[in-house]
This record gives C-alpha cells, structure tokens and sequence, in this order.
C-alpha cells in the first residue's frame, strides 16, 4: 500500500487545493485529512458523514469534594493554576499532567480520560474520507493524525485500495511527523518566495531524517522566475524530485469559491500542470 502526504511549510501555500484534485483524479484509493488543527479539505470534497465519535487525547483532573480537606497542597503544586480557590478544576487551564492526583494527601483527585477532538469517517464522490477536528484550544494533534491514518489504512485494506492520498498539517512539528510515519513520498508545496525556500529546506530536513521519498513543486511559480529557479537547484542537488510548477491562476480562487478542486472546476494553466504533476507523481509511487 502507498502512502503519498502532501505537506508544506506554512499554511496557505496551496497544499489543500492540490490535495483535493489528486483525489478527483486518483483511482482505488482512500483520502485522508490530517491537518487536523485547521482541517478544510471537507470543503471542497463535500463529504456525508458516516461515523463519527469521539476523540479521547489527553486526560484532566476531577476533584471529589466530599474528600476534599482543601489543605492547598494541589493549588501550590499546579503550575498551570488550573485549581481556583474554591477548588474547582479550570478545564481551560488542565493540562492533565497528574502532579495534583499524585501528591493529593487525601486522594481527593483523580484523573479522567478527556474528549479532545471529533473523528468521522465519511463518504464522497472520490472515495472514502477519513478527517476529524480538535476542540478548541487542545492539543496532542499528532494523536489524533495517528489514528486518523490508522482508520484509513484500514478502510484501505479492506477494500483492497492500493493508495491512500493524505493532506498533511504545515510545518515541521508532531502532527507532520505523525503525517509522514509509514509513508512512502512526501510531496512539498512551495512558493516563489524566500520564506518558501526556507521552509521547504526544513522540510526537507524532516523526510530526509525519516528517509521519505521527497517530491517538490512550486505554486504560483510566475510570481518570482528567479526564485523559483533557486528551488529547482536546491532540489537538484539535494535529490528531491521537482515534479512541476504551477502557474498562478485566477481560476484557482474561483474553485474554492465553487467548493470544487481545480481540475474539476477549469480546464486552464493551472489545472493542466496539476494534472501533469499527479502523472509524474503516479508514475514515481
């Protein structure tokens, strides 16, 4: 089974948009969103929801009031200052760390499995879709991208698809480790800019340690000729596959206005290198 993840160094840099015309072009394969802290891939795939659940990432601290002395010892040892003065658990505030539960001289507090996310499997017109979203303002993202692409892979093996098509998060940080875990290539989106340039060298950096196939374009190259032409040679000396550039393209905003990918949506510049880039890409994987 292939995995391809397509990542980027920031947000924005057209990742999502790519994300979803390989998935109207690419067949037997399952879809998955893992940019789980600001997913948006449902919009343009226009999924109906068959499951959804649940999502248990972290833990917080419940405090039993009929043990509770209120000696303090808990409102001293939480750094967070989640525990107010009538001690009360400030749920925005718990990291769930456990310090309070451990020292708590008169057990009084215990530690609950907490709900940080959604998780949902769904239907599309391109095939199944496994995304979720976390709740506001929690963490433990590369959990949840886990067992986003654990849900996929077994969706995938079930039906006997040989491709699981995966919208990375941006950056360098866990839920993109947890993106690239078990994945064959890596396909980076950049842009014609210097910061572009600089975050594709620390995503490269990152496939290159977990030894991932590295693939790269360039969107909106038009914008910087000259920059441009600094990434391919970048890419050419350090054994990442340049597998096309992509003009800037009014029709690419009309798309996502029209909650449609670009391939579907214009037959224009833009949506003809796309299409060219997912043949090289398939030809690679």
């Amino acid at each position: 089974m292939n995995e391809l993840v397509i990542i980027s160094g920031k947000g924005g840099t057209g990742k999502s948009s790519i994300a979803a015309s390989f998935a109207s072009m690419a067949k037997n394969k399952v879809i998955a969103d893992c940019d789980v802290d600001a997913p948006d891939l449902h919009l343009l795939l226009r999924p109906e929801v068959e499951k959804e659940e649940d999502f248990h990432g972290g833990w917080i601290a419940r405090i039993d009031a009929q043990k509770c002395t209120q000696c303090g010892e808990c409102t001293q040892l939480c750094r967070f200052q989640a525990i107010s003065g009538s001690y009360e658990i400030d749920e925005s505030r718990c990291e769930g760390c456990g310090v309070c539960a451990e020292f708590c001289p008169c057990m009084a507090i215990e530690m609950e499995r907490k709900i940080t996310a959604r998780k949902y499997i769904s239907k599309t017109t391109y095939g199944p879709f496994v995304h979720g979203r976390l709740a506001f303002a929690e963490g433990n993202s590369g959990k949840l991208v886990s067992a986003i692409k654990e849900d996929a892979r077994r969706i995938a093996k079930e039906n006997g698809y040989p491709l699981i098509i995966i919208d990375g998060s941006p950056g360098i940080g866990c839920p993109v480790i947890a993106s690239l875990a078990g994945s064959k290539a890596a396909l980076c989106v950049t842009e014609p800019t210097v910061a572009g340039l600089h975050d594709l060298k620390r995503i490269f950096e990152l496939t290159r340690h977990f030894r991932i196939n590295t693939l790269a374009c360039v969107n909106k190259y038009d914008v910087s000729e000259e920059i441009t032409a600094v990434i391919e040679q970048f890419c050419k000396g350090h054994d990442i596959t340049m597998v096309g550039t992509i003009p800037y393209d009014p029709d690419t905003v009309k798309a996502q206005i029209n909650a449609m990918s670009v391939v579907e949506y214009s037959r224009g510049r833009a949506s003809r290198e796309i299409r060219n880039i997912w043949d090289r890409v398939s030809e690679l994987m």
